[in-house]
């Protein structure tokens, strides 16, 4: 007993920026002894074993439920969570063995034993939180790791053997999944994402972060909750539902345009907002409040609606009289020209030629007046 204390406080020595942490404080313990979990392959059903996706090729699909062994080992998240080496290394992946219950190494592994922090984004969009490369699709059962044109939060949880309504099973699914991080609320009669289908086994559990729906699906496959069950736990297919498909749209926008937010200046930001401001003819006004000096637009509008000016804000008695509008051929600019090099030639002592003379009125329903060959 003496060892293993000394060996944590050299462990918690080895951490030095995480002392203080609130949620990390001790170093990982190790789950299992190494060889303590007993390897089953799974029975041959086919003609080629595939090492990769440990299954057999050429065969049928050994989905059925007596293919299916139950897990051995399951996370403790209070428990197993600690320090390892990838707090100090910087390695942003959660261990794969770890979300098993089955981590041999302890505080000495390469990779995090806790929750994946969904407001920390991974580096790689292509990866899920264990470091595995997604694909472009789903695989057939839906068990795969995932694809990288989708972010799903949804799981499928199949096998499950109902007691009582279904609103009890509900109970059951959430208590088992909670653990794994924060499930989405929505407007159900228990408020939360859980989903049962009586009297068909099956339920759905969606969650807020992505992260946190594959840590659970690898925590939870194969495991049980209250009836000594072999869950079934897959990825769920979209949501055929159009106003669930325009929620999530909304979701996603907001989300992006959270991220976007959260990178930009906020001085540009400011800037922006005085220069549309401007443009929109807008006044910007600064108020304090408990955050601070704040800038609020105002309008300044008239009747109907019109802009005007405010005589108690720019100190401006009249509104500025109208700019006078051409009537004839030549617009105003024209005119200005001529009546300048026209002052020019006064100042001189040069008499024009042809003295100007203003152009005639349109008449109405005319927009130019047209006058004889001589003029």
């Amino acid at each position: 007993m003496a060892e293993t204390e000394t060996t944590e406080t050299q462990v918690v020595s080895a951490f030095p920026t995480f002392k203080k942490a609130k949620k990390l404080t001790k170093p990982a313990r190790k789950q299992v002894k190494p060889g303590e979990v007993e390897h089953k392959e799974p029975e041959q059903s086919g003609k080629e074993y595939n090492i990769w996706y440990n299954k057999w090729a050429g065969g049928d699909r050994e989905d059925s439920y007596s293919n299916k062994y139950k897990a051995q080992t399951r996370v403790n998240i209070k428990k197993d969570s600690g320090l390892t080496r990838a707090n100090t290394t910087g390695n942003p992946y959660i261990c794969l063995f770890f979300a098993r219950g089955c981590c041999p190494y302890g505080w000495e592994c390469e990779y995090l034993h806790c929750l994946p922090d969904p407001n920390n984004a991974l580096p790689d969009s292509a990866k899920d939180c264990f470091a595995r490369d997604k694909f472009a699709d789903y695989r057939d059962d839906m068990g795969g790791v995932g694809s990288f044109n989708r972010q799903n939060r949804t799981l499928y949880v199949g096998r499950i053997k109902e007691t009582g309504t279904g609103l009890e099973t509900e109970d059951i699914v959430r208590r088992h999944f909670k653990e794994f991080g924060e499930i989405e609320r929505d407007d159900s009669e228990t408020g939360w994402a859980v989903k049962v289908l009586q009297y068909r086994s099956v339920a759905f559990v969606t969650y807020k972060s992505e992260m946190h729906g594959q840590f659970a699906k690898e925590a939870m496959a194969c495991q049980s909750l209250d009836n000594d069950e072999i869950l079934n736990v897959r990825w769920a297919t979209e949501d055929p539902n159009p106003t669930s498909k325009g929620v999530e749209k909304r979701r996603l926008e907001a989300m992006g345009q959270e991220v976007i937010k959260s990178k930009m200046d906020p001085t540009i930001v400011e800037a922006m907002r005085t220069v549309r401001a401007l443009e929109d003819g807008d006044i910007l006004e600064e108020e304090e409040d408990e955050n601070g000096p704040q800038r609020k637009r105002q309008r300044i509008e008239g009747p109907g609606g019109q802009e005007e000016y405010d005589p108690e804000d720019d100190e401006i008695a009249d509104p500025p009289p109208p700019l006078p509008q051409p009537t004839g051929l030549l617009n105003l600019d024209t005119l200005e020209s001529l009546k300048y090099f026209a002052d020019i030639r006064q100042k001189n002592g040069v008499q024009p030629v042809v003295q100007a003379r203003p152009p005639p009125a349109a008449p109405l329903g005319l927009s130019l007046d047209y006058g004889s060959d001589d003029d």
